[in-house]
């Protein structure tokens, strides 16, 4: 199975941290459905190009959060996600990613009154569409 995850080389997010965002997200999201068997480590590693340790880590914190589920001798696999779970994972998601750029605007000098004309302006650019 191909699983769309997209890795930014030049980026400052740390390899492991890139894929566990957006593994999280497939299945928050429910693009990979309860039960879809994950590629092996060695696989999803060789796909993605990365060290066998990125991967195997990253299955690891998933498993601890109770996203994936392993069983020994057949695999990795999605794990039922509750609905309410599933809000808090969403959400706890888009918190995560706004106070990273509220610290990144902050540590470049912007005031709170700043950053809310630019929440504001990104909300409208990517709510218009």
């Amino acid at each position: 199975m191909k699983i769309p995850i997209q890795i930014n080389e030049n980026s400052a997010e740390p390899l492991y941290h890139q894929i566990e965002n957006q593994l999280r997200s497939l299945i928050i999201t429910g693009q990979l459905g309860e039960g879809t068997h994950l590629p092996s480590i060695r696989e999803f590693a060789g796909a993605l190009n990365c060290s066998v340790i990125t991967v195997r880590r990253v299955y690891q914190d998933l498993e601890n959060e109770g996203l994936l589920r392993t069983k020994q001798g057949t695999g990795t696999f999605v794990a039922q996600v509750e609905a309410g779970d599933r809000e808090n994972y969403r959400l706890k998601a888009a918190q995560e990613a706004m106070m990273a750029a509220v610290q990144s605007g902050k540590s470049v000098g912007c005031t709170k009154e700043e950053m809310e004309s630019l929440f504001q302006e990104v909300l409208k650019a990517i709510y218009a569409k």
